[in-house]
């Protein structure tokens, strides 16, 4: 599909990787309508930052996601939506579960609905590698068994099984990508990497962490954008799930020990019992297979291997470090 004289709607588009996805769509010269979230502050989250060039090109929707309403009224006109919309944190669904449901399952029936009705040309959906669990087998096939170890996880699964449920049965255009571990800048604190670097920039020599030893196949955003182009433009992926990922996997403490080589300091880990999850619910092992995607989407890596992640961690140091960014974040305090 060319997107060229397409109507493009992404959801999320107030957050880390919706914000940069919007930014290369403007880039490209596609017709995009942001749909954020609505705050009585007027903010757009993180395209606020974007450059005036960029956001004189948008066309802003504020709405929720979990409005039936207010998605289909978002929807109207548009040929492809790219949904990205969705509460994404771990510590805080085991907190407020509901939630999760509300959003992330009943806000996807919304958009595939409304979708159905309205005739739109492609959906694509937003999975997440923590729908897998622990891996059973590595690299991580799209095959893999499901394993809801986290409320968050469990949410995702449901969304994803909506949306392909509406591929089978009506026959709408719905393709399905599973990023793995997304980092880079403006992602949250939250997230392991950016409470690494957030910390050490701080001025901080030991850092708080939960556990150290599981691993994880890191994603830059770049990348993570490239890919849901390059699904978004591909004939190949309806009623397909699609693995993200740079088919590299490495420890969350040998992670910390490449940041703090980049950023030149000498630290020490401190494990925080309030970052760990419950013993059962923890994901020890991601690691991607992401052939799919370039056999049917023609997408690769460009931040792969350990020199890709060295790169992306330099480029989101650079971010982080920078003082006006990194004022954007409480690094006193964890956030869950």
């Amino acid at each position: 599909m060319n997107l060229h004289g397409k109507r493009i709607l992404v959801t999320g588009a107030d957050g880390f990787i919706g914000s940069h996805l919007i930014e290369e769509l403007v880039r490209r010269d596609h017709d995009v309508r942001a749909f954020v979230c609505y705050n009585s502050f007027n903010s757009w989250g993180w395209l606020d930052q974007s450059s005036d060039l960029i956001k004189k090109n948008l066309d802003v929707f504020a709405g929720d996601i979990r409005d039936p309403h207010g998605v289909r009224t978002a929807m109207q006109g548009c040929d492809v939506v790219i949904h990205l919309a969705a509460l994404i944190a771990i510590p805080y669904s085991y907190h407020s579960p509901d939630t999760y449901i509300d959003t992330n399952v009943k806000g996807t029936l919304n958009i595939v609905q409304a979708a159905r009705d309205l005739g739109v040309l492609k959906v694509v959906h937003t999975s997440t590698s923590e729908v897998y669990g622990t891996a059973r087998f590595v690299p991580i096939t799209e095959e893999h068994p499901l394993q809801g170890q986290s409320p968050y996880s469990a949410s995702k699964i449901g969304a994803d099984q909506i949306a392909m449920s509406f591929y089978a049965s009506f026959g709408t255009p719905v393709a399905i990508i599973r990023p793995f571990n997304t980092y880079g800048p403006r992602q949250s604190a939250r997230a392991v990497i950016p409470t690494i670097i957030t910390q050490i920039a701080s001025g901080n020599l030991k850092i708080k962490l939960g556990s150290v030893h599981p691993t994880r196949d890191f994603s830059y955003v770049a990348d993570t954008v490239a890919g849901f182009i390059a699904v978004a433009e591909s004939d190949l992926v309806l009623g397909e799930v699609i693995n993200l990922g740079s088919n590299f996997e490495i420890s969350i403490g040998e992670t910390v020990t490449l940041i703090a080589e980049i950023m030149g300091s000498d630290i020490e880990i401190e494990t925080d019992d309030i970052r760990l999850r419950p013993v059962r619910s923890e994901v020890e092992r991601l690691w991607s297979d992401n052939r799919k995607a370039r056999d049917l989407a023609g997408w690769q890596p460009v931040y792969a291997g350990k020199d890709g992640l060295r790169q992306g961690l330099i480029e989101t140091v650079t971010w982080f470090a920078d003082p006006v960014n990194l004022a954007c974040y409480k690094t006193d305090r964890y956030n869950i």
